[in-house]
């Protein structure tokens, strides 16, 4: 057997569009807690400090309560923010089964506003193939929505 059959099958997320806004805005759109609950969920005890921990509360399943489990890991004022993103449980198969990822967002002023990119990673299959599927749809439209909070922030 070789060392690629050994290793499992991991999958990312990537949604990456230009925004016409600020990175500044689009920044106060990801790490405001108000505006996170508008096109997100709203978190507990978020803050875009390096080590600051937070959750989400979403619809339990199985064993697991719906708590989403994360950690601020990079937090760059205008450019980055990235946090763990752990949730599910071991005995749930499908939706709530066991997930431990990480989402980034990345920042960078184009000529005609921010380039917008989210990659959520660690997806491991089969395990996570729902999750995967689901929050793949979801995440695009997440970013369609954090563009149109970001529009009413420069009214």
């Amino acid at each position: 057997m070789n060392d690629a059959a050994l290793k499992p099958d991991i999958r990312d997320i990537v949604v990456d569009e230009v925004l016409p806004h600020a990175p500044e805005t689009i920044w106060k759109v990801l790490t405001n807690g108000e505006l996170i609950g508008r096109w997100l969920m709203a978190p507990t005890g978020f803050e875009p400090v390096v080590g600051k921990q937070f959750t989400f509360q979403t619809k339990a399943a199985g064993e697991w309560d719906g708590t989403i489990h994360c950690q601020v890991i990079e937090a760059v004022p205008n450019e980055r923010l990235a946090y763990a993103w752990k949730g599910g449980h071991e005995t749930n198969v499908g939706y709530g089964s066991r997930l431990d990822t990480v989402v980034t967002w990345t920042l960078a002023r184009v000529a005609t506003g921010t380039r917008l990119r989210l990659v959520h990673s660690g997806f491991v299959m089969p395990r996570n193939e729902g999750a995967l599927k689901i929050m793949g749809e979801g995440w695009k439209k997440v970013v369609q929505t954090v563009g149109s909070i970001a529009g009413e922030q420069e009214d």
